[in-house]
């Protein structure tokens, strides 16, 4: 069993090397939050509060929705697990789409639940497809939007047609780890969609947009407040810390947020730059909705992010199907465009 079990593989960090690997912002936390979080360490000698309950209703106001509808955790990814956990029992399924966030399946096997994983369709989710692969053991149907790692979005109407096809008791998990890099408007805000749909629930975190991935905070918002109260008793006592609840409240503060978002317009804007750079040198990527493009590959892939790290530039490469580039800043930008500009011949020519 032990020898079995999946390992997530996280993005390398290569000394003197660029990483555009793991989705993090290249900005530090703000300064005030950094202050709060030197301030939250001196009580590093005692439990944090399980509940984050201060967290918890910050969060509650600032998407005007009931505190009991809202669950803090260690990260999305943690939440994610907490979630298969308590919907699902040794002999029932996760459905998902192919490729995307390679936590659903780890999740999934750990757990003992059975994964049903349907193909991208044109790197975009199938939510025909989807509907269609339920069962009557299907208990949870996770939507990575924007998805990880194609960054591809599903607009409204798909969205919409999807959850009106799974049945009320199947648990519909919008992931939402890339919403604040959306600027499709065409690509629904999941927290709208809550009140309409009794079996969704939202996930989101602040490990990217607001530059806390080292402390691991998420949350999670749904619909209906049992499966708030399960993603409760499910956590690990404990699981987030002092630190990281502070510096959460810290970011959402009015002029730390306006702040974070100014960034993330600039994240935003050199997504752009890569992306019709990448396409001017004949590389098919796709459109994304998140702070990472997707080069698909096929074969050549971790060829191609070998060529990168020897030009002293890391990427995440998914072999077989393509690589992962993270948006870091301007000049890191600028290193790994020079990368892809000497490799494409490679690529691109064996077509």
């Amino acid at each position: 069993m032990l020898g079995t079990l999946p390992g997530y593989v996280p993005g390398r960090s290569v000394p003197g090397a660029i990483k555009l690997a793991s989705n993090e912002t290249p900005y530090p936390p703000l300064p005030h939050v950094v202050d709060r979080i030197a301030a939250a360490a001196g009580a590093a000698n005692r439990y944090p509060d399980n509940g984050s309950s201060e967290l918890t209703a910050a969060l509650a106001a600032r998407f005007g929705v009931p505190a009991d509808r809202v669950a803090v955790g260690c990260g999305s990814v943690a939440l994610c697990t907490q979630l298969v956990q308590a919907v699902a029992d040794a002999d029932d399924e996760v459905v998902y789409a192919w490729r995307s966030f390679e936590a659903y399946p780890i999740i999934a096997a750990v757990s003992g639940v059975s994964s049903v994983r349907v193909r991208l369709l044109e790197h975009v989710h199938d939510v025909d497809e989807i509907a269609a692969r339920i069962t009557g053991k299907t208990r949870l149907v996770f939507v990575c939007n924007p998805n990880n790692p194609t960054g591809t979005a599903v607009g409204r109407a798909a969205v919409l047609r999807l959850l009106r096809a799974v049945p009320p008791d199947v648990v519909v998990a919008l992931d939402e780890a890339y919403r604040e890099f959306v600027t499709d408007p065409d690509v629904p805000d999941g927290l709208t969609l809550l009140d309409a749909h009794p079996n969704l629930v939202v996930l989101r975190t602040f490990s990217k947009a607001y530059g806390l991935a080292g402390l691991r905070v998420g949350y999670a918002i749904a619909s209906d407040p049992a499966v708030a109260t399960a993603l409760r008793q499910t956590q690990v006592p404990f699981a987030v810390s002092t630190v990281a609840q502070q510096a959460a409240l810290a970011c959402l503060e009015p002029a730390a947020e306006a702040e974070l978002m100014a960034r993330v317009e600039t994240i935003v804007a050199e997504r752009t730059r890569m992306y019709d750079e990448l396409r001017a040198m004949g590389y098919d990527v796709p459109p994304t909705q998140a702070n990472f493009v997707w080069i698909p590959l096929g074969d050549a892939t971790l060829d191609w992010a070998a060529g990168c790290e020897e030009r002293k530039v890391i990427v995440r490469p998914f072999a077989g199907d393509g690589v992962r580039v993270t948006v870091g800043a301007a000049d890191e930008n600028d290193r790994l465009l020079a990368a892809a500009r000497e490799l494409a011949p490679t690529v691109i020519n064996s077509r």
